[in-house]
């Protein structure tokens, strides 16, 4: 790479992140605006310590089932891949992504090739393929919270049912893209280059390299057995996510308020986590203002405790999200680090 190339490389990757910044800035300020936040802190600090801890247990348990998810997808590639090391690098792709939108990804699959020694393309490709099902399943949650709310759900987010058609249109358009690529990828890989390669060659060679990690991923998850787990293990995170909404309610005592229920939890986790979506670090000020928004719209809490509610919950993740990405890459790094040179010292001794 030409250093007229790294520099291009920086600045447009500043554009992203001062642009991730405004989107943040922006959301937060629709979230807040109107809002006493004196009230709002003041909810937060009677938060229930104990339903805290609960909270934090449900959302560690879904990220580890995260992990048995991704032990399913490489299953055919490394059989004995550590689940700790891949439990480790999602936790390190989370604390990231708190930071720098979208980098999480890359960092943990990085780091997984690093400590199970397989190619950065394959794990890459890997994490790719496991956005894409969390894409899908995020469609159907939609879907499902659409058939289990009792009012209509587009007449307070008139967005929503555009949004549900676009996402299904694009499922079934990676559903073939997934099928085309696995049944005929020699096929499909030449006839996709040599239409891009009219238009920009330079297109045409990065559209390769990605096509390259998609077949690696691709590649990895197969046999009928890991599909089959694959969508198991998919159903139980979606329903831990769900749970985890729903126990936050309890957090801040919005039960003494309202009946809450598991299905309210679903309905706000599905709308909630289009937010976490948008590229901003950790969903920061996206889904404050999409939880706020369906507890007051849906469930007609008032703004103030809806606004705690999205608090606390994300400043609860994030922190643990930090503290976790810090304590697991130094303790596994240090791990890996003392194995290599254990190894080292005996090849030095024969």
């Amino acid at each position: 790479m030409t250093s007229a190339d790294n520099k291009h490389k920086k600045t447009k990757n500043f554009v992203k992140y001062l642009l991730s910044i405004i989107l943040t800035a922006i959301f937060l300020y629709i979230a807040f605006i109107n809002v006493d936040f004196s009230e709002v802190l003041n909810i937060v600090s009677k938060a229930s310590i104990p339903w805290i801890l609960v909270f934090i247990t449900v959302m560690m348990t879904s990220h580890y089932v995260r992990a048995l998810r991704w032990k399913v997808i490489l299953n055919s590639v490394k059989p004995d891949t550590s689940i700790k090391n891949l439990f480790g690098a999602v936790m390190v792709g989370y604390g990231v992504n708190c930071v720098i939108p979208r980098l999480g990804e890359l960092s943990r699959a990085v780091l997984v090739g690093k400590w199970e020694g397989l190619s950065k393309s394959s794990m890459v490709g890997a994490v790719i393929v496991e956005r894409v099902i969390d894409i899908i399943f995020l469609g159907i949650a939609v879907l499902v919270s659409v058939l289990i709310w009792t009012e209509n759900l587009y007449k307070s987010f008139p967005w929503l049912e555009s949004t549900l058609i676009i996402s299904m249109i694009l499922m079934a358009c990676f559903v073939v893209f997934f099928y085309l690529t696995i049944k005929f990828r020699e096929k499909f890989y030449g006839i996709i280059v040599k239409l891009l390669t009219r238009i920009s060659e330079n297109l045409a060679h990065k559209v390769a390299h990605v096509f390259e990690m998609l077949t690696h991923g691709f590649a990895s998850l197969k046999g009928s057995k890991n599909y089959f787990y694959t969508i198991l293990l998919s159903i139980i995170m979606m329903l831990l996510y769900g749970l985890s909404a729903y126990v936050g309610f309890y957090t801040i005592g919005m039960q003494n308020i309202k009946d809450v229920s598991y299905n309210m939890g679903w309905i706000l986790m599905s709308i909630s986590a289009i937010g976490v979506v948008i590229p901003t670090p950790g969903g920061t000020g996206s889904y404050h203002t999409l939880a706020k928004s369906a507890l007051v719209l849906l469930f007609g809490f008032g703004e103030a405790i809806s606004l705690a509610y999205a608090f606390l919950t994300h400043i609860i993740s994030y922190f643990v999200f930090i503290f976790s990405a810090l304590f697991v890459y130094i303790f596994l790094n240090k791990q890996h680090y003392n194995f290599f040179k254990i190894a080292d010292d005996e090849g030095d001794a024969n």
